[in-house]
């Protein structure tokens, strides 16, 4: 999948605002665990929010952040606060429930 469009990255921060975190990131940081439980999240969920729990620092988070983005292959649609917003198109078309915006 080709980069988010800034376009693209405001509706899916749009939709995402009403959701709650399914995955936490602790103090281990970025772990096997939580990788797994993040592609358990994106096998259910195109849009999810991730939230750090034990990390304050912005450049902290945006590096876990980033990290995460390329070893799930999502797209980091936004951060606010503790809260990461990652997205990953589901591949069975019949399952894709977010359309994006061209």
């Amino acid at each position: 999948m080709k980069k988010l469009t800034s376009t693209q990255t405001k509706y899916l921060r749009g939709i995402a605002h009403g959701l709650k975190p399914i995955v936490f990131i602790g103090q281990k940081g970025l772990t096997d665990a939580l990788i797994r439980s993040t592609e358990e999240a994106f096998d259910s969920h195109e849009l999810i929010k991730i939230k750090f729990i034990d990390y304050k620092e912005k450049k902290q988070k945006t590096e876990i952040a980033w990290a995460l983005e390329r070893r799930t292959g999502s797209h980091l649609a936004g951060m606010i606060g503790h809260i990461a917003i990652l997205y990953r198109q589901h591949p069975d078309p019949e399952k894709q429930k977010i359309v994006l915006p061209k």
